[in-house]
Formats: C-alpha cells, sequence, structure tokens
C-alpha cells in the first residue's frame, strides 16, 4: 500500500493506492453521521461492499456519460435531501469518472458544500479524474460545461478493482497515464513502452501518475497557468468524444487520437507502437470541420484561440494559443478532410 499526501489550496487529503482496501473501507471513513453512496449500475457490487463495511444509502444511477446530465443531478439530490443528509453528513462516490464527476458536483453544492469521498474503480478514474477536485455536468451534449473546483476528504485507490475491468477499459485509463508521463516523466513513458500495463506494474504506474498530478494540481490548482498541461491531447480529444456522440468512444481513446496531431511525426513513430501494445486507436475518420464547433465551446479558450499543450520530446511539454481551425487542420492532416 502507497499514500500520497497533498494540499492544494491549503486543503489537506490522503490519496490511498492498495490492493484490497474496499475491504478495508472503515478504515478511510470517518465514523458517525450519514453516508450517500453513489454508484451506477455498470459498477459491480462494490458499493454493497464499502455500505457493508461503513453503512450508509447506496443510490445507483444508470452507466454512462450520459449520467453526466442536469436530470440525473437532480435526482441524486433529490435522494440526498429525502435520506436527509446535513452539513456534516458526507457523500461517497465508488465508480468510474461519471460517478466520480457527478458525486462530486453533488457534494459541491449540497447544502452549499458537504465531505466528499472517491473509491474511484476504473483505471481512467484511478490515474485521473478522482485527483484534483474538478467535477461537472454535460450539456447540450458538451463535455463538463458546468462544474466546479471541490477537493475530496480522501481517495482511495484500490486495485483489485482492476480484474473486473474488459481491456478497452484498461487501455482508456493507461493513456492517461501515458499522457502524464509523454509530459512529465520519460521514465513513466520508458516503463510503459517496455512492458505496457500489466497486474505487475499497475500499482506502480497509477501512483506516479497520480503523483504527476498531484504536484501539478499544488501548484495551480484553478487552471491558471501550469494545471493546463493535464489537457494534452483533451482539445481535438474532447471534440472527437463530443462529434462522435457522448460514449460511443471512450474518454482515454479520444485522449489517444488528440495526442497525435500535437506531437511531431517521429515522435509519432515512438507513441504508436506503444498505443498499439496498450490497445489504442491510432486511426480515426472524422468530419474535422466539424471539431471546430466543439472546439469554440472549449473551456481552455481565451478570447478567440485556446490554450494548447504540445510536446516535442517526451517528458517535456509546452504550451501555445492556437485557434479552433489550427487545430482542426492538425487533425486533418491525420483523420480526414475538412468539409
Amino acid at each position: 500500500m502507497r499514500e500520497i499526501i497533498t494540499a492544494p489550496g491549503g486543503h489537506e487529503y490522503r490519496i490511498t493506492i492498495g490492493s484490497g482496501l474496499i475491504s478495508r473501507a472503515e478504515e478511510f471513513i470517518p465514523s458517525g453521521g450519514k453516508n450517500f453512496i453513489l454508484t451506477d449500475d455498470g459498477v459491480p457490487g462494490y458499493a454493497g461492499a464499502v455500505a457493508a463495511r461503513v453503512g450508509g444509502t447506496v443510490f445507483t444511477v444508470p452507466a454512462g456519460e450520459g449520467s453526466k446530465s442536469a436530470e440525473t443531478f437532480l435526482h441524486v439530490i433529490s435522494a440526498m435531501s429525502s435520506a436527509g443528509l446535513g452539513r456534516r453528513d458526507r457523500l461517497i462516490a465508488v465508480g468510474g469518472g461519471v460517478v466520480g464527476d457527478l458525486g462530486g458536483f453533488c457534494a459541491s453544492v449540497y447544502m452549499r458544500g458537504i465531505d466528499f469521498y472517491d473509491f474511484p474503480t476504473t483505471l481512467l478514474s484511478q490515474v485521473d479524474s478522482s485527483v484534483g477536485g474538478k467535477n461537472g455536468l454535460d450539456i447540450n451534449g458538451i463535455k463538463n460545461q458546468i462544474g466546479t473546483f471541490y477537493q475530496p476528504r480522501g481517495v482511495i485507490i484500490d486495485t483489485d478493482t482492476l480484474r473486473t475491468l474488459p481491456p478497452r477499459q484498461i487501455a482508456s485509463g493507461a493513456c492517461e497515464a501515458l499522457k502524464m508521463a509523454m509530459t512529465s516523466d520519460g521514465d513513466l513513458f520508458y516503463l510503459m513502452e517496455r512492458e505496457g500495463f500489466t497486474e505487475r506494474n499497475a500499482e506502480e504506474i497509477i501512483y506516479r501518475a497520480v503523483d504527476i498530478k498531484r504536484r501539478v494540481v499544488e501548484a495551480d490548482e484553478r487552471e491558471g497557468g501550469l494545471r493546463r498541461i493535464l489537457n494534452f491531447g483533451h482539445t481535438i480529444g474532447h471534440a472527437i468524444e463530443s462529434s462522435a456522440g457522448l460514449g460511443r468512444l471512450t474518454h482515454g481513446e479520444c485522449v489517444a487520437l488528440g495526442i497525435l496531431p500535437m506531437i511531431p511525426e517521429k515522435l509519432r513513430k515512438r507513441v504508436i507502437p506503444v498505443y498499439e501494445k496498450l490497445g489504442l486507436p491510432t486511426r480515426y475518420t472524422c468530419d474535422c470541420g466539424a471539431l471546430v464547433k466543439y472546439m469554440e465551446h472549449d473551456k481552455k479558450a481565451e478570447g478567440e484561440k485556446l490554450f494548447t499543450v504540445l510536446v516535442d520530446k517526451i517528458g517535456e511539454c509546452h504550451i501555445e494559443r492556437m485557434s479552433p481551425s489550427e487545430l482542426a487542420e492538425r487533425a486533418e492532416a491525420l483523420y480526414g478532410e475538412r468539409k
């Protein structure tokens, strides 16, 4: 078991990584008060296992990106109120990034904020979305159009949950770890280049990816500068995800496709074999002109240009401002013709 202590904005909490942690949930959740445990119907019985250890009400939403909606948000808030939750109680998310994003947002606004704990059960949520305090809902088919920065009280990463994930979900999460390696840790990239992602190296990769994000978020909690590097691959990736229809491609698959236009051809020749080892896509056909309208709604925009992360050398990155049309031209060179 490994632990990382982080304190973005002075709000200190513990991230615990290891095997069998769900079966020890009571060690990470304070006694006293009510627990509202949020999960979705695609998650195996982990929420029930947490409830058996700490007690509380389990509320289940439909699996998939569609649950990051205003309608589902209101259902959850209503259920929290019906369960009698007060300001000293807590919401516990047990599931992937959708559950974590939805749960974090609900916790941040219910009674102006109650305690939030996260048991991320997918690799994607373990290495990325569970850490950093960003949450949000999708509106009008556009990802994360409303949300808050709201730090959890604790994140508990049980690596045993990875055994129930299909290979596609493992690949999706591995892409986020690879993204952080490409921008910030050449040794981590080399580890994944050499070994891929396996049960043997899972804890090491998760720990190193989380520690990268910890350092970045502590330096820039509200995404005013350095934290923008965590968006590597996300500008084009989010546009692909929205234009394809939310849920058709996994988030990690879209990020993988969003990374390739942001690196030089010589680096793509090194990165693509890693994608193939991990099971990530290297080709995609789309109307790249349609990506422009989605990038125009991107939260990274300032004026008519977006803060865009580029990597020319593994382990290092820089930020430039580009227009949606300039980004679409990069995508066009790899993925299709503009219409």
